[in-house]
């Protein structure tokens, strides 16, 4: 394979490794963004952390390869994104510590008063990952001021601008309903009646904004109004309908893989917008930093690439034995 045909293959790569992310932690996420909404006394918020308890952890391994893989693959890409997205890099590691310590020391505590702490703490770290990974996604399809080196030029200020704003709560609402989706699926008892009513309430608004986004996104990049990407907007409407007939009727599994539907459509498009670039420029998106030039050597790309797939094949291997064994259902008592 050529050493432009490997490239696209790296971006492909990165692209479902972070898609599998999204779909996989998002749910985690999701639970405990919406946890104040379906959880009302301390047993229902310990059965929503209990829910996802088996699963979090390994999901995050997604995330982890995929930065790994981008620094094997396109190093000067990398390289340009943590000179611009530092702090909020930073942001996202705190964000994912104070989750993780929220959810192991919760149950470490008897007093009701340092679970009300933990469950605060849980939602409210999780929500904000959310919001911050909408914004990072936001600007990503926007586009970021660099240099001719591909340094970022910009300021933190530039990084919280109303389209990427915007992008931040549509991703919070997504993965709101996604979440409670999951909750409905895999808690038993009164939290999962709440829970599709999250769905099915919640899918109205992911569709206003959804609506808005996509607008904005097209009107931002012209060159794609005609291009076959108009065809992904389609796909996310029967999708995100598909989920909200499902939660109106109680069906929680069918309402999460429409769900799960709903957000692999969003981010095949978002790859599709930013393709060839993995760092797109702001605002002439031809002086960003695409795959072909952030690759290194040809042969360093096909070893890269090569160890990509071994570790995705592996994950891919682990992560259904996992579901398989921790399957079932967790009741509140």
């Amino acid at each position: 394979m050529e050493r432009g045909g490997v490239s696209i293959a790296g971006f492909i790569a990165i692209a479902f490794m972070l898609t599998m992310y999204v779909l996989l932690d998002g749910y985690d996420l999701g639970v405990a963004a919406v946890a104040p909404l379906i959880a009302r006394s301390d047993r229902e918020r310990a059965a929503t952390m209990a829910g996802i308890g088996p699963f979090w952890n390994g999901n995050e391994v997604w995330l982890i390869a995929a930065a790994a893989a981008l620094f094997a693959l396109f190093p000067t890409a990398y390289a340009s994104s943590f000179s611009g997205f530092y702090l909020p890099f930073m942001v996202v590691l705190w964000l994912l510590m104070f989750r993780g310590i929220a959810l192991e020391l919760r149950g470490h505590f008897p007093s009701e008063v340092w679970h009300q702490f933990w469950d605060a703490a849980f939602s409210g770290s999780s929500a904000l990952l959310i919001f911050v990974f909408g914004v990072a996604l936001g600007n990503l399809l926007r586009g970021v001021p660099l240099d001719a080196a591909g340094y970022f030029q910009g300021t933190f200020a530039f990084l919280l601008n109303p389209y990427a704003l915007l992008v931040g709560l549509f991703a919070l609402a997504t993965l709101g309903v996604h979440g409670a989706a999951f909750a409905a699926m895999r808690i038993e008892g009164e939290i999962a009646a709440r829970a599709l009513r999250v769905v099915a309430r919640g899918s109205w608004l992911v569709l206003i904004l959804y609506l808005t986004v996509t607008a904005l996104t097209l009107w931002m990049n012209a060159p794609l109004r005609a291009s076959w990407l108009f065809a992904i907007p389609a796909l996310s409407l029967i999708a995100l309908a598909a989920t909200w007939r499902s939660a109106r009727v109680g069906r929680a599994r069918e309402a999460f893989i429409m769900s799960s539907c709903f957000i692999a459509t969003l981010l095949a498009a978002s790859a599709g917008t930013i393709f060839p670039y993995l760092l797109p420029a702001f605002p002439a998106r031809n002086r960003g930093i695409s795959i072909f030039a952030a690759a290194p050597s040809e042969t360093a790309l096909a070893c890269a690439l090569s160890v990509t797939l071994i570790g995705i094949a592996g994950i891919a291997i682990y992560a259904p034995i996992v579901w398989r064994r921790m399957a079932g259902k967790v009741r509140v008592e």
